[in-house]
């Protein structure tokens, strides 16, 4: 054999890679939500360097099929070597069979998977060694088997990269790692969402017919197995190759530093991406942040939180008024942006019930999310804490007994509950919920009787609404007033719903519906609630969790956090506005003042209503940390990196000032050290107190 010849099926999968990689490139360059101008040295980068990352990429990914390719051999199947073999892999198989192993030990899948795999390596390597007649035959069909599973991978890999820049604009993210944890849902979400059928269909008859153009050319290895001293040569060419990958690509990532954040998403490898923000999962702020000595971080902080005590959040809330025990219902709504309400300047009627409450509300209208993700916002109402790097608190091994809303109810004598309509499993819900005192209603406690609709997610919000009531109906005749916070779930892909509630089919699919089927269950649980004898003693605090998109041309697009926030209590809340800017985390600050609480504080959140309240809002994604303050965007990010973008409102005149949802996001010509150095008080206080596990309860 040539040396050529040796290497025909990793150059033959390596052209197949890399001219999937360079038309997926071409595809989401010209994607829609690939909102964005590139100058030529943009597209040399991402084409270039792109091409450089995929072939080294390809050279790791490869290792398997060389595992597989050096271990083909006649030499194991002669006489005594095929017996031993053959019998170490039968005492395996009973090993992992019918005692306790390691795989055990993990349990979940695992030991059923162990099982299958050494099954079938036993079975097929039996037959090769069995039946030397037909070895050429099998082993000609498992070859194909093996090529066939790369290019289904690679293939497969560029649609869902594809569906991911669809949903998101980037490529594979912390996200994609969540994705991975929760599969149940994620695949039916997917087989709901997406013409399944049909698409993997079209991959097999895809990948069957590129499979057999690949094998017809590389099957001169099995044909003609190499030598030892030969895979000896083809092994040090291909280590070589590794140790040169294995260098080179985290280099070409660093080269990913283009302004234009789209260019670098394109640029980069979506495997290599994933693969970063798996061991991502958690950042350490301090080593990947700019910093400030410790004692000015918390003297800043100081500035901007009033009253706390030394390196701590610690302060006391002090009351005029008697306090007041009403019940509330915070009511977070999954991705829900402002720009969905008619205030904002929406003409397509999707929120009629809850544009209507809006005016009878305290109204806060320039309210800004934390995060893109639900548990970013179920983290800001709970723990009233910035978006700390990485992961959120909800998700974290950390993430029980802290001080939270529920600690407050609590302390107040409240029953304190939460509920969901789907699996509370699901996002680290109920082990957060839980570890904070929290009684759990989720998918799992609804009798049959309770459910009329669902989909992958849970039940639909109408069915959550009226096991609230059940539960809050119980909960009025116990003498002592409830806390529930309800998540919704309905306005999330698929957006599937019951039928004939809305002018819009259930089996649409469409997030206008999902956005508008939302706001009619609301509608009902209100005309419902009203009938109820605790309504006239409750407060309803309803705010969304998060945007609904959060891709756009800058790392924190303004209009992608703009979110809407309302308390309502008929009689005891007179209707207003509140104009000032706010994040998230003041939502529940403000309800405990609305309700005179008294109460040991160590929330960074804050009163709003409060005269010393100095308006501000914090942004986040799980890498870049932004603060909002005097129409300047303060992003830092890791390697100490820091940017200001000087934000200019770009008028919708048919809007009110209160209601402008666009922002043109510049560069700052004069950095504002003020503002940076506040962005890292809260971000670096905050990391640091849970850190040192300051934020219990």
């Amino acid at each position: 054999m040539t040396l050529l010849k040796k290497f025909s099926p990793f150059y033959n999968l390596a052209i197949l890679y890399l001219s999937i990689s360079l038309v997926l490139r071409i595809f989401l360059l010209f994607h829609p939500i690939t909102q964005s101008t590139f100058v030529a040295t943009d597209i040399f980068k991402i084409f270039t360097f792109g091409l450089l990352s995929d072939f080294f990429i390809f050279i790791v990914v490869s290792c398997f099929l060389w595992l597989y390719l050096i271990f083909i051999s006649n030499t194991k199947y002669l006489k005594p070597y095929g017996y031993i073999i053959f019998g170490l892999l039968i005492t395996l198989l009973g090993y992992v069979t019918f005692f306790n192993t390691i795989l055990n030990e993990y349990g979940g899948a695992l030991p059923e998977i162990g099982i299958s795999f050494i099954t079938i390596k036993t079975v097929l390597f039996g037959l090769l060694l069995f039946l030397p007649k037909y070895r050429s035959t099998i082993r000609f069909w498992l070859f194909s088997f093996v090529i066939f599973l790369f290019v289904v991978l690679f293939l497969q890999n560029a649609i869902s990269e594809y569906f991911f820049w669809n949903e998101f604009g980037v490529k594979y993210n912390f996200i994609a790692v969540d994705y991975l944890v929760y599969t149940n849902e994620v695949i039916g979400n997917i087989m709901q969402s997406y013409p399944v059928v049909p698409i993997f269909t079209g991959l097999f008859i895809v990948a069957g017919l590129i499979t057999y153009l690949i094998v017809k050319k590389s099957k001169n290895y099995i044909e003609n197995i190499p030598t030892f001293n030969e895979k000896l040569q083809l092994s040090g060419i291909y280590l070589g190759l590794l140790g040169v990958s294995l260098v080179s690509i985290p280099f070409l990532s660093i080269k990913e530093n283009s302004q234009n954040i789209f260019a670098n998403e394109l640029q980069a490898n979506g495997i290599y991406k994933f693969y970063l923000a798996f061991i991502n999962s958690e950042l350490d702020y301090f080593k990947f942040y700019k910093t400030l000595p410790e004692k000015q971080a918390y003297n800043l902080l100081s500035n901007q939180i009033p009253n706390i005590f030394g390196q701590s959040t610690l302060r006391n809330i002090k009351s005029v008024a008697a306090e007041n025990h009403k019940n509330v219902v915070l009511i977070t709504i999954e991705s829900y942006s402002a720009e969905f309400l008619k205030m904002y300047g929406n003409d397509q009627n999707l929120t009629p019930f809850l544009d209507s409450l809006a005016t009878k509300s305290l109204l806060f209208t320039n309210l800004y999310a934390v995060g893109n993700r639900t548990v970013r916002g179920l983290e800001a109402v709970t723990l009233s804490l910035p978006p700390t790097a990485g992961e959120s608190v909800v998700k974290r091994e950390d993430n029980k007994n802290k001080f939270s809303t529920g600690s407050v109810f609590k302390q107040k004598g409240y029953n304190v509950k939460y509920m969901y309509g789907g699996d509370a499993f699901f996002d680290n819900m109920q082990d957060f919920f839980t570890g904070n005192g929290y009684n759990i209603v989720d998918k799992k406690t609804f009798q049959p009787n309770e459910i009329t609709f669902q989909n992958i997610w849970g039940v639909c919000d109408e069915d959550m609404y009226n096991k609230a009531i059940k539960v809050m109906n119980y909960e009025a005749k116990q003498n002592k007033p409830f806390f529930n916070h309800i998540m919704t779930v309905s306005n999330h892909r698929p957006f599937t719903f019951p039928d004939h509630k809305i002018d819009i089919s259930g089996s649409a699919k469409s997030r206008e519906g999902g956005v508008k089927y939302t706001d009619f269950a609301m509608k009902e649980f209100f005309k419902n609630a009203s009938k109820q004898s605790w309504f006239n003693n409750t407060v309803f605090v309803i705010v969304a969790d998060h945007c609904a998109s959060s891709a756009g041309k800058t790392e924190l697009p303004l209009d992608k956090y703009r979110i809407p926030a309302m308390i309502y209590s008929q009689s005891f809340i007179p209707p207003k506005q509140v104009n000032q800017l706010m994040s998230q985390i003041d939502l529940m600050p403000t309800l405990f003042g609305l309700l005179n609480f008294n109460y040991q504080s160590k929330f960074f959140g804050q009163d709003v209503l409060k005269e010393d309240y100095k308006p501000r809002a914090l942004i986040a994604t799980y890498q870049n940390l932004g603060l909002i303050k005097d129409n300047v965007l303060t992003i830092l990010s890791p390697k100490q990196k820091v940017k200001q973008l000087q934000l200019t409102v770009l008028q919708n005149p048919k809007l009110g000032s209160n209601f402008q949802l666009f922002y043109e996001e510049k560069p700052l010509q004069k950095e504002r050290k003020d503002l940076i150095n506040e962005t890292i008080s809260y971000y670096q206080t905050a990391s640091d107190i849970l850190k040192k596990k300051q934020y219990q309860n």
